[in-house]
C-alpha cells in the first residue's frame, strides 16, 4: 500500500486529477500506457470538468471497473456482473465518502474532514481508498488488478 499511496502522491503533484490517477494505476498494473484515454479521463476531473459536481474518485472507480470488466470491442461482451460491480462501487463510496461529507460531489468532499483527514494532500486518501475498494471488488469477482480482463 505504501507504493500506491507514493504513486497517488507523484500523480497528483504532476498535475492529474483523481479519475486521471485511478485508471493510471489500472493501467500501471497491466503494464500498459493509453495517453488518449487518459486524456479523456481529464473530462471528469474536478467534478465532471472542474465544475464540482461528481467526484472523480467515484467516476473514476467506475471506469477502472470497465476497464478490467467492461465491453472493450464489438465482439466482447462486459463481465456477466459489471453493473453490480459499479453498484456495489456507488453504495460503498455513498456510505463511506457521501454520509460523512454531506454528498457526492467535489463542492461537498472537498473541505468535508475526511478528505483532509489523512496526511495526504487533499483528496488523495479518498482516491486510496477507492482503489482499494474496486481492488476488493474486482477480486471478489475473479478479476485480478494485475491481470485484468472479463470473465
Amino acid at each position: 500500500m505504501a507504493d500506491t499511496t507514493q504513486r497517488i502522491l507523484e500523480l497528483h503533484n504532476e498535475g492529474f486529477g483523481c479519475s486521471q490517477i485511478l485508471l493510471l494505476l489500472g493501467l500501471e498494473a497491466l503494464g500498459r500506457s493509453n495517453p488518449g484515454l487518459i486524456r479523456a479521463m481529464s473530462g471528469l476531473a474536478g467534478g465532471v470538468g472542474s465544475s464540482g459536481n461528481l467526484c472523480g474518485a467515484l467516476t473514476g472507480g467506475a471506469c477502472l471497473i470497465g476497464l478490467y470488466a467492461g465491453k472493450g470491442d464489438a465482439g466482447e461482451e462486459e463481465h456477466d456482473r459489471f453493473f453490480l460491480m459499479v453498484d456495489e462501487l456507488v453504495e460503498w463510496f455513498v456510505n463511506k465518502v457521501g454520509r460523512p461529507c454531506g454528498g457526492i460531489n467535489c463542492v461537498e468532499i472537498g473541505d468535508c474532514p475526511l478528505a483532509l483527514a489523512t496526511p495526504l494532500p487533499r483528496c488523495c486518501g479518498i482516491v486510496l481508498a477507492t482503489w482499494n475498494k474496486v481492488g476488493e471488488i474486482l477480486g471478489e469477482n475473479r478479476i485480478s488488478l494485475a491481470g485484468g480482463g472479463t470473465g
